[in-house]
């Protein structure tokens, strides 16, 4: 969802920015890209270990990120490029959709009421309150068995990589659509297609992804 759906993944680096500055604490572009992905506990969780600030603060730092992120996301969050003609080529087909998110449920109502596109998703998976988030595959797996599909029946778009890693645990298909920052990073050979948005999501990539 975040940085695929939304144009969300800069307003929650704001919101660890300034999370992790109450701390004294500041990170480099390139450390941010390596936990994209992760809940937001995991993710505090290891900077704080990463900075050797007491893990106590754990608990009050994610539910401070989690109020900046939604509120930012609410009022400034965008659909990203594609995203109506990706969700629009499987519903005519009458490919069911699902979402498998690692944010919190209260986000991702926020994000499909904001978008308005609720209505194209049969299910709605969220890692919150599962004993590990991506890149462990069980929020996809979950996702999957409520769909009542196998996943290895299933293609996975993510824009992260440890939700690509997460797909391909879960022995799904995966797309990925990386941030342009991120793009030329060798990693992301281990997806099934890249593409530089989902507006580039067609017919000929469908047929091959199929076999």
């Amino acid at each position: 969802m975040d940085g695929l759906l939304i144009d969300s993944e800069p307003l929650w680096q704001i919101a660890g920015r300034e999370t992790l500055a109450s701390f004294g604490k500041t990170l480099t572009p390139d450390q941010y890209h390596l936990t994209t992905g992760l809940r937001t506990e995991e993710w505090i969780k290891y900077w704080l270990r990463h900075f050797d600030i007491p893990i106590h603060h754990a608990t009050e730092a994610t539910e401070q990120i989690i109020r900046l992120a939604i509120e930012k996301i609410e009022a400034e969050g965008n659909m990203m490029p594609g995203v109506i003609h990706a969700l629009d080529f499987f519903k005519i087909r009458g490919i069911p959709l699902g979402l498998a998110s690692s944010s919190p449920v209260e986000l991702i109502e926020v994000v499909l009421q904001k978008l308005n596109i609720g209505d194209y998703f049969v299910h709605c998976a969220s890692a919150q309150q599962l004993p590990l988030g991506k890149p462990h595959p069980q929020v996809y797996i979950d996702c999957a068995a409520a769909m009542q599909v196998s996943p290895v029946q299933c293609l996975a778009f993510e824009d992260s990589f440890n939700g690509m890693i997460a797909a391909k645990a879960a022995r799904m298909k995966c797309v990925v659509v990386p941030s342009a920052t991120d793009a030329e990073s060798e990693k992301w050979k281990a997806a099934d297609v890249q593409l530089e948005s989902l507006l580039h999501f067609d017919d000929v990539i469908f047929r091959q992804l199929n076999g």
